[in-house]
């Protein structure tokens, strides 16, 4: 699953993540994601930090209970420390600076053993 609300940036990932192999689902808000997330499992989630509905570090805790398993990728334009704590500290395993490399977020992608 990912979560982007720029649509140029979710199309780009969605085209150039699929040409790596992997079926992406995508979202613009954490809403859609929620939804999406009720109707069907995901091995990872990819999530902008800062959505027009919300946080992203919100969404990979509400989804615990559904998704268990599921592993976490936050994308964020905002990179310092304190950033990058707060994303790890809600559960996510990695935490990526935009524009996201494509190579850091697939080896980030198979690190979580997807």
């Amino acid at each position: 699953m990912l979560v982007d609300d720029h649509e140029d940036t979710n199309r780009s990932l969605v085209l150039l993540l699929g040409r790596r192999g992997y079926k992406v689902q995508s979202a613009t808000s954490l809403a859609e994601a929620r939804v999406s997330c009720g109707l069907e499992t995901f091995d990872v989630l990819v999530c902008d930090m800062n959505l027009p509905d919300g946080s992203g570090l919100d969404l990979l805790a509400q989804l615990a209970d559904r998704a268990p398993r599921l592993g976490g990728i936050i994308v964020s334009g905002y990179n310092t420390e304190e950033d990058v704590a707060r994303s790890l500290a809600a559960g996510y395993k990695a935490h990526l600076g935009k524009p996201v490399e494509l190579d850091k977020l697939d080896a980030a992608i198979k690190r979580l053993g997807r």
